[in-house]
């Protein structure tokens, strides 16, 4: 018997030492023709199914799409794992679309299905009609080349084996096995740009060219061909680049600046993906935004862009979650002696003794004499100017802490010692000339930040 293109497609694709599947079903066409082509298939390929449906509750009728799959299951012999999520609340919550909200729910609860049925792959019924879909909604939103590459066959867990068929291949086998499905009719809702896509845009696109389907399908592969080759160059490079992988991901600025702009772009995108878990909502506007920021004149400067923050700190490149949070300014009495416990944790010992035992960058030693009572630690403000010890004349605290490429995060969290109106230390960077130990002869007031 000679075999149908849908079939033939799942059998060039089929993942090796693959015995377990769980296959997404929504009730629709495409995945009812893809779980029988599975079924029919299981016995010669040697593996089992079980199904898994998520009931998003965006329609009234959803309930009946759920127990429409469950129907077909028992009387197809099948294993079937139904679950309700609440997505348009969903949507609320993450502030996000609707789509994006099923999209991840979905994806989330097929993740946790395969995990506890033991399933190597999930198998979902993208087809050709998807992947143009998908090109030209990625191309009006302003995706780069990378994002614009075809959706793989093989991606991880994920098997798409229909994505070289058509919907009207796939219309055409349902028909001729009499199967049943539901239509949801959230499909024609204009109000999703999907949709307006399918039903307005493409068919006017068909009438210049009934071969569009096909040109863009082969143009996402060849794209997605170029992308293995660059990926590749990306994982041999990426991890060169990485400074820190603690407070965020901070990657070195003169070595992304060395790379060959393809590569850098493709790079930049490696580190938010790796920093949010997916692109979703980043396009090449945010990459030409974060180019900038590493081209700049600036030495600091920051982006908000769509689930993350990034910035540059001289010469690194810091990806976080979200900004971090500002220190509140604080100023607080210094007991002499004694210790002061700082706002972020750090403290300050203050002891009072007849010799000198040497200063470092996290000790100073001032006279006692010339200390000008009552002793404060506080924040950096505004304006504030100090003598820093072995330079003539006054520096602004702004310009000293650019000289010595403190980060503006830390600059806030930079306790100084104050004498009066003065600021005696700049601890843990530098001391002021004042009230230097060791001509007098008198007592020593010396602190130390632990």
């Amino acid at each position: 018997m000679t075999l149908s293109h849908l079939e033939q497609a799942i059998i060039d694709t089929v993942p090796p030492e693959t015995s377990r599947l769980l296959v997404a079903v929504s009730g629709g066409v495409d995945s009812v023709v893809l779980l029988h082509l599975l079924r029919s298939l299981s016995c010669s390929l040697n593996f089992s199914l079980e199904v898994a449906h998520l009931d998003h509750q965006i329609r009234p009728e959803s309930t009946l799409d759920a127990t429409f799959v469950k129907d077909l299951c028992a009387q197809w012999n099948l294993l079937c794992h139904i679950e309700t999520r609440d997505v348009s609340t969903l949507a609320v919550q993450k502030k996000i679309s609707l789509e994006m909200a099923g999209r991840q729910a979905r994806r989330k609860f097929l993740q946790r299905v395969a995990g506890k049925t033991g399933a190597e792959r999930i198998v979902l019924a993208h087809h050709q009609g998807d992947q143009v879909e998908t090109f030209m909604l990625r191309l009006l939103r302003g995706s780069g080349q990378s994002g614009l590459a075809s959706m793989p066959v093989h991606q991880g867990i994920w098997w798409r084996p229909l994505l070289s068929c058509s919907r009207q291949q796939i219309v055409a086998y349902a028909r001729q096995h009499e199967l049943g499905w539901v239509e949801d009719q959230s499909n024609c809702d204009p109000v999703f740009l999907r949709n307006r896509l399918r039903t307005q845009l493409l068919p006017q696109l068909r009438e210049m060219n009934p071969r569009i389907d096909k040109h863009i399908a082969g143009l996402t592969q060849q794209f997605q061909s170029e992308e293995d080759y660059w990926q590749r160059q990306v994982e041999q490079t990426f991890r060169v680049l990485i400074v820190s992988y603690g407070d965020g991901l901070r990657l070195s600025r003169p070595l992304l600046l060395e790379q060959h702009p393809a590569l850098r772009l493709r790079l930049l995108r490696e580190a938010l993906r790796q920093l949010r878990g997916d692109l979703q909502k980043i396009e090449a506007v945010h990459l030409r935004a974060i180019e900038g920021l590493l081209a700049g004149q600036r030495s600091q400067a920051q982006l908000d862009l769509p689930g993350c923050w990034v910035a540059r700190r001289y010469e690194s490149l810091w990806f976080r979650d979200a900004a971090p949070e500002k220190s509140k300014p604080f100023d607080l009495p210094l007991p002499v002696p004694g210790e002061l416990e700082l706002p972020d944790g750090r403290v300050l010992r203050v002891c009072l003794q007849d010799e000198q035992e040497g200063e470092s960058p996290h000790v100073a030693e001032f006279s006692l004499a010339d200390v000008t009572p009552p002793l404060r630690v506080r924040s950096w403000r505004a304006g504030d100017r100090f003598e820093p010890y072995g330079m003539v004349g006054h520096q602004k605290l702004k310009r000293f802490f650019a000289d010595q490429r403190i980060e503006l995060e830390e600059r806030s969290g930079t306790p100084l010692l104050v004498s009066g109106d003065g600021i005696l230390w700049v601890a843990g960077k530098r001391r002021s000339c004042h009230a230097v130990a060791g001509f007098d002869g008198g007592t020593i007031l010396r602190v130390e930040l632990l």
